[in-house]
């Protein structure tokens, strides 16, 4: 009785660390079929249709044709370099960067796309986006300008920095950035063609958009150089504007004026150009008080 006990409790003992072991085995088997194993740092095929698009792209533009042949090449070639994305969820992806891969392979409406996998955060994500987009050579002026200065407003980083991580001068990134002070009517000129970067940074150094645009529309109409630009800029630049009574700071005038006005009792308006000469300028309402001022004038 009891050696058959104890074969039995050896037994059980022996069932149950089986069984254990068992269980072991199968828990280790489903965590490596259900556990989400690791893809980040690995160029992977991944479904189109699980890829959301960066809403942090600062890309606004894409050219139709350009897409055309873009997508003509995967199609002969396939995706060369992979797009990059991180992955949002199980399985669904957003895009760092890549949309025109992207949008080239739905043209001819492929299924899967090479992708490189990538653990990155919010502000990571922009700046990878801002700085892969700026090495394009395919942006337009503004498209430059808006990305180099949402990197500086929006990442918090200074022209020195800046100018290290895209290897561009930080002159370079500040005639960029001074685009923006253009008229948006003008911005659009030049993102269309009409006027070259070297027009708008001329224009982006008058203070007023309606002189911006006043000259945007002579370089356009009369096809003004760059250098004929500059020089009506300069010109702009220094012109001092008429000087009136309400206004006038300078003595001299100011005493004279007053002089003025007490010795005849009238009131009047003084302009002044920058080379010296001016107007006196004398209003009246009526006729009648025009004849009085002749009078007082005159010393009737």
């Amino acid at each position: 009785m009891d050696k058959k006990s104890k074969k039995i409790v050896l037994g059980r003992g022996l069932n149950s660390l089986l069984d254990d072991s068992n269980n072991k085995t199968d828990s280790i088997i489903e965590n490596i079929i259900t556990k989400n194993i690791s893809i980040i740092g690995k160029t992977i095929e991944i479904d189109i249709d699980k890829i959301t698009l960066n809403p942090m792209q600062p890309r606004t533009r894409f050219n139709k044709e350009s897409l055309n042949e873009l997508a003509l090449s995967i199609k002969n070639f396939g995706v060369i370099q992979p797009i990059t994305v991180f992955e949002k969820s199980k399985n669904n992806f957003e895009l760092i960067s890549g949309e025109r891969r992207v949008r080239a392979s739905k043209l001819i409406q492929l299924k899967k796309i090479s992708a490189f996998v990538k653990d990155v955060k919010d502000s990571e994500k922009l700046e990878m986006a801002l700085v892969e987009n700026i090495q394009r050579e395919d942006l337009d002026p503004i498209e430059i300008a808006i990305t180099y200065n949402r990197l500086i407003k929006e990442i918090n980083i200074t022209h020195e920095k800046l100018s290290d991580r895209v290897g561009k001068k930080r002159s370079t990134i500040s005639n960029y950035l001074r685009l923006l002070k253009l008229d948006p009517i003008i911005q659009s000129g030049l993102r269309d063609g009409f006027i070259s970067m070297a027009h708008g940074r001329e224009l982006s150094g008058i203070k007023s958009y309606k002189n911006q645009l006043d000259l945007y529309e002579k370089i356009i109409s009369k096809k003004l150089s760059v250098r004929e630009t500059e020089k009506i800029v300069r010109g702009l630049n220094t012109k001092k504007p008429s000087l009136d009574y309400n206004n006038l700071n300078n003595n001299a005038y100011q005493k004279k004026i007053s002089l003025i006005k007490d010795r005849f009792g009238i009131n009047f308006n003084l302009k002044i150009s920058k080379k010296g000469s001016g107007q006196i300028i004398i209003p009246f309402k009526s006729k009648v008080e025009f004849d009085e001022i002749i009078k007082k004038i005159n010393n009737e």
